[in-house]
């Protein structure tokens, strides 16, 4: 097995894309696409892709950024997904070591990431790189007009 890691690139969309599906995230390469472009066009974001033998397997998302708490940058992992095949093989070890060394190249001291409270087995992998649980995340969805409340 010849494992790279590789920064994403426009032509990853498609596989990208059955990636988030794997993840319970239905998304369309099209989506995908424009996804990547906003991305792509954002230097505070990085998408890094698993490859095995030129096949991509996995990737994930980071962003570097300024906080109201801290003085520093700090990183949040926004995206972690190894295909089923692939899982329990040290990809997704490899993406966030990835991940990791580009925030200490820019500085960054402190990584945060959130998964679904149904996911215990990412929370244990999580816990054995050394992420702690620190807290909830809560999420709203609002619609165009929330505003207007």
């Amino acid at each position: 097995m010849k494992l790279r890691i590789r920064y994403a690139e426009p032509g990853d969309a498609s596989v990208l894309a059955q990636l988030m599906c794997e993840l319970g995230y239905e998304t369309t390469a099209t989506e995908m696409r424009r996804r990547l472009k906003s991305i792509f066009s954002d230097a505070r974001f990085r998408t890094f892709v698993a490859e095995i033998n030129d096949q991509v397997c996995g990737m994930s998302g980071t962003l570097t950024h300024a906080s109201h708490e801290h003085n520093d940058f700090t990183g949040k992992i926004t995206a972690l997904i190894v295909s089923r095949k692939h899982r329990r093989s040290g990809i997704g070890r490899a993406l966030i070591g990835a991940a990791e060394k580009d925030f200490v190249e820019k500085r960054v001291t402190r990584v945060s990431l959130t998964t679904r409270f149904t996911r215990e087995d990412a929370h244990q992998f999580y816990e054995a790189l050394g992420y702690s649980r620190t807290g909830f995340r809560f999420a709203k969805n609002l619609s165009p007009n929330s505003a207007d409340k």
